[in-house]
């Protein structure tokens, strides 16, 4: 055998087993484009997942810088050859893409492409994707396609296996996403089953105390004396409830994974774009770090549904034997005082609660018209 297949057989291998390690649908993405690109040395890759509205819910690519990804502008549409791609799920290689009949050409920040390799991911006789690459790095003299009949070999190959490694992310995510909504479904079930009872007693003991109020004060007094021990068991109860339904998430994975996922999941949901960076965080105790996710949740919420910001940045960074938890927006923004004058806390309080609550502290930074910023500090162990 040759050198150039033994070589392509080890970069095939290399491929498949980097996007073997990634779970996470986007990390998934990113490692196969990656992965295509330096095994057909071309210039440009590009994976896109097609949504049911001629567009793509998600769209990757690799040799285009982010200011240059920018200034292109909207995801392309499902036209031309990448709706050849996807509805005929053929294999198109070309030697100059800018020639064939389909080409309704691309944005004017769009880098330039001349030849071009792309073929659909197939789960079954289902679609899930359109890889392809542009301008493989190789001498051209004539013009011709620089993507051979080896290269299309080799880029079948891993995209079959990046349909698995795709569909398993999907399949993962999702049981994810059904273990939140089991939680929720346990978390109703212990609030009844711990303070339905007590809430009950509450009640018979308040109309007793009441009935009683004119004719025998003393015994009234009693009674609400009662009242007040049980509404504060009650309290107990619930705050033990919820103490106890610590994420299985953050058992599981950590911190760091948790909120990755979780922000993954809302940048999909929502219009505006959430990400997310972790740095050098080691672990934290049970409580701070179950206090900085219930903190990064809530500010999350607020500015996802109140804010009308385009962008939302979540970071957590390591500083000292503890962590900072950052929750930046670029929306309306508000002033903190008129808020609390006004009543309304927008979550502020219980936020600040949960950082007290284990030591940690929280600043809110926000103006109108300037975005609001949510720092929450927590000591470590």
């Amino acid at each position: 055998m040759s050198q150039g297949p033994r070589s392509g057989l080890a970069a095939v291998s290399s491929a498949l087993l980097a996007m073997s390690r990634h779970l996470e649908v986007r990390d998934v993405l990113k490692t196969i484009v990656a992965s295509a690109r330096e095994l057909l040395d071309a210039q440009y890759a590009a994976l896109g997942v097609p949504d049911d509205h001629g567009g793509f819910a998600q769209f990757v690519v690799d040799g285009v810088s982010d200011r240059q990804w920018k200034a292109i502008g909207p995801l392309p549409r499902q036209h031309g050859i990448l709706a050849a791609m996807l509805q005929e799920a053929k294999v198109e290689r070309l030697a100059d893409v800018r020639k064939d009949p389909r080409f309704e050409g691309w944005p004017s920040a769009h880098p330039d492409m001349s030849d071009f390799l792309g073929l659909p991911i197939r789960d079954g006789d289902e679609v899930i994707g359109a890889l392809f690459l542009a301008n493989k790095n190789c001498p051209k003299p004539d013009g011709s396609c620089g993507f051979t009949q080896e290269d299309e070999e080799l880029l079948s190959i891993l995209a079959q296996h990046a349909a698995i490694a795709l569909t398993n992310a999907r399949l993962y995510e999702r049981s994810r996403e059904l273990t939140i909504a089991e939680e929720r479904s346990r978390l109703a079930h212990e609030l009844h089953d711990a303070v339905s009872q007590k809430l009950f007693s509450l009640r018979l003991t308040a109309q007793a105390a009441t009935a009683l109020v004119d004719r025998d004060p003393a015994r009234a007094k009693g009674e609400l004396h009662q009242v007040a021990a049980l509404a504060a068991e009650a309290a107990d109860e619930l705050r033990a409830a919820v103490v106890e339904l610590r994420p299985a998430a953050l058992d599981e994975d950590g911190l760091v994974a948790t909120l990755r996922t979780q922000i993954q999941v809302l940048d999909r949901a929502h219009t505006a774009r959430v990400t997310f960076a972790g740095r050098g965080v080691k672990a934290l105790p049970s409580a701070q770090e179950e206090a900085v996710l219930r903190v990064a949740q809530e500010a999350l919420h607020n500015a996802l549904r109140h804010s009308g910001g385009e962008h939302v940045d979540v970071t957590l960074d390591r500083r000292g034997s503890g962590a900072v938890l950052r929750v930046t927006d670029d929306g309306d923004g508000f002033d903190p005082k008129a808020i609390r004058r006004a009543g309304r806390h927008l979550g502020l309080v219980s936020m600040r609660d949960r950082a007290s609550g284990v030591g940690g502290t929280l600043t809110v930074e926000s103006a109108p018209g300037k975005g609001t910023v949510i720092e929450m500090e927590v000591p470590g162990g």
